[in-house]
């Protein structure tokens, strides 16, 4: 198992760690990271490890087997051996951009009140698919709510619920064809805004930014019709 740094703290930039094994495609696991895995639409994070005279660009982060974290080299020519010890540095532009994209589509599903049947993170722009036959009546008022959540500045925490929990409200899941994964007994929530009264409470394992405001003005970009109940829309960060 590879300890989440970045569950503990999104916003770690920077950490020491051991190498613990290779894959047979030349990934790379640490004992410890802060280099987030691909996984519920937000892409695996980039960055660079160093060690001695040595550094090693990461071209992605991937999940590997039995609870691993796979860090994937842009050139696998020279690999740090096992039991190196390294310092790994995230590429913290591309990350932040991603917090902000993947918060920012939470308060889509909030503004949006259909179910979700995907989505997609990137660092410029992020996109939900809704669960929706016809196309927004208003386009404009649901990018003015967005942007007066935005500015509310209200914070972003995990909250823990256990599985029996979640069965018992499943009005938290707002995925429709991916549940949130089970096993290790409790579901984490992304909660934004009060506890008494959040703006959105939904299991998700991402990254998120502490506050609203730092996700910065946002707008809506194209619409697109993807099936009969199905509506594709567009999210953009702009700055």
């Amino acid at each position: 198992m590879t300890q989440m740094l970045f569950r503990e703290d999104a916003y770690a930039q920077e950490a020491a760690a051991s190498v613990v094994g290779h894959t047979e495609e030349g990934g790379i696991v640490l004992d410890r990271t802060v280099f987030y895995p691909a996984g519920g639409g937000q892409p695996g994070d980039s960055g660079i490890l160093t060690w001695q005279d040595r550094a090693l660009t990461v071209a992605t982060t991937v999940k590997g087997p039995d609870d691993t974290i796979v860090l994937v080299p842009a050139d696998a020519d020279v690999l740090p051996a096992i039991g190196q010890e390294i310092t790994q540095r995230l590429d913290w532009d591309r990350r932040h951009r991603h917090m902000r994209v993947h918060t920012a589509l939470h308060l889509l599903s909030v503004v949006i009140p259909f179910g979700v049947t995907g989505g997609a993170i990137s660092a410029q722009h992020g996109r939900l698919d809704f669960n929706m036959a016809d196309p927004l009546d208003d386009k404009d008022a649901v990018e003015r709510a967005l942007n007066d959540m935005v500015a509310s500045d209200a914070q972003v925490c995990e909250n823990w619920i256990t599985e029996a929990e979640l069965d018992a409200q499943p009005d938290l899941v707002k995925t429709m064809s991916v549940q949130p994964p089970r096993g290790a007994g409790h579901i984490r929530l992304i909660r934004i805004g009060d506890e008494a009264a959040p703006l959105d409470l939904q299991p998700c394992g991402g990254t998120h930014v502490a506050r609203l405001g730092e996700i910065g003005a946002v707008r809506l970009g194209k619409t697109e019709k993807k099936g009969r109940m199905n509506r594709r829309v567009y999210l953009h960060l702009d700055g």
